[in-house]
């Protein structure tokens, strides 16, 4: 049965307020199911496989050909209905990090046990062969997962922005069309108001809602993401998706502009003159004392971290090398730099890496 909506921050209210609500009311009225915590999660819920058998019933499902699911575990439900109905499957890469699909191939004469294992998160790893920009995917139905959801058709996912960032760049290798229909499944909690303040243009808008208890057509008419908007991607984003740097790579030499959030004048302007430059300063005078006082073998440590706190990411690339030599100038004694430099250059590397 559907549980009572979350109450909600008063307006005017951040996505972010509305996600915590949703994950803190799923936990605490115990609609929440594994995996545990569902904070930070597209959030699994009782009732997720019945919400998922009604997408049986739509039309659009029917005259699907090739179905996008996500890999999210709500949505176990509606990868066993495409692969019951025979239709191809195809569920993203884990944060795009190997590509952008992998087309679920069940062994032949597979039975239902099978097919439920193939739905499952090891069955993707399992039964999947990886669909590259050759592939030529004809996307037919789209289904997403969902933190909160409105009747309007407005998402809010878990904020990491991986769905809509899919759906761009599929809308850039032609695999969806503009008129690709977007189905969401959620428990009934998670359809909620949602000011239309808080939509972004590259935000990913449903046109179905399926929950335990309801279908619900949203007639959504605010437009799709028609394509990956250079100007809202980040460097580190670019680095973390290494599939991006190709389709940027394409529409590059198709005459697009590619130019990234970082890298346009006016925003790297801005950049620099909030770069919090004074904060290491102080925190070398700082450790300086501390040292002369204490005889502190671990203030450059104490230093590293310090920069991961103050420094946005995208700053720390060329902040740290000099301010780290600096620092090993006037904090190391010569004995102590042969057992100190691993130790940071390690962590460095996990920072640059985006391991840390």
């Amino acid at each position: 049965m559907a549980g009572p909506g979350p109450p909600l921050p008063s307006a005017p209210c951040s996505k972010w307020d509305i996600r915590e609500k949703v994950w803190e009311h799923l936990e605490a009225s115990g609609l929440a199911e594994f995996p545990r915590p569902v904070r930070g999660r597209i959030p699994n819920f009782k009732g997720s496989l019945q919400a998922c058998g009604s997408l049986r019933e739509l039309d659009v499902f029917s005259r699907a050909r090739e179905v996008k699911v996500d890999p999210d575990k709500p949505l176990e439900g509606a990868r066993l209905a495409a692969l019951q109905a025979r239709k191809t499957l195809l569920v993203p890469t884990p944060r795009l990090r190997t590509g952008l699909f992998n087309r679920i191939v069940p062994p032949p004469g597979a039975t239902k046990e099978i097919l439920r294992r193939c739905a499952t998160s090891q069955g993707v790893r399992d039964y999947s062969v990886p669909v590259g920009l050759e592939g030529k995917a004809q996307v037919d139905l789209v289904v997403v997962g969902s933190v909160a959801v409105s009747e309007k058709g407005w998402r809010i996912g878990k904020g990491e922005g991986y769905a809509d960032m899919e759906y761009a760049m599929m809308v850039s290798m032609g695999a969806v069309q503009e008129d690709t229909p977007v189905v969401t499944i959620v428990h009934d909690c998670q359809v909620l108001d949602i000011g239309e303040e808080l939509v972004d243009d590259h935000d990913l808008s449903v046109d179905y809602i399926l929950t335990p208890t309801r279908t619900i057509q949203t007639n959504c008419k605010r437009p799709k993401p028609r394509g990956i908007m250079w100007h809202k991607v980040s460097s580190e984003m670019l680095g973390k998706i290494p599939i991006l740097k190709t389709l940027r790579c394409r529409e590059r030499q198709a005459g697009k502009d590619v130019t990234l959030r970082d890298e346009h004048p006016a925003l790297a302007k801005a950049n620099r003159k909030q770069l919090p430059t004074k904060y290491p300063t102080l925190v070398l005078v700082l450790f300086g004392v501390f040292k002369a006082r204490n005889n502190c073998p671990t203030s450059t440590q104490l230093w590293f971290w310090c920069c991961l706190v103050f420094l946005k990411p995208e700053t720390i690339a060329y902040q740290i090398p000099t301010l780290w030599f600096w620092c090993c100038l006037v904090f190391l004694t010569p004995e102590t730099i042969a057992h100190q430099v691993p130790t940071l250059c390690f962590r460095c590397c996990l920072v640059f890496l985006g391991l840390a």
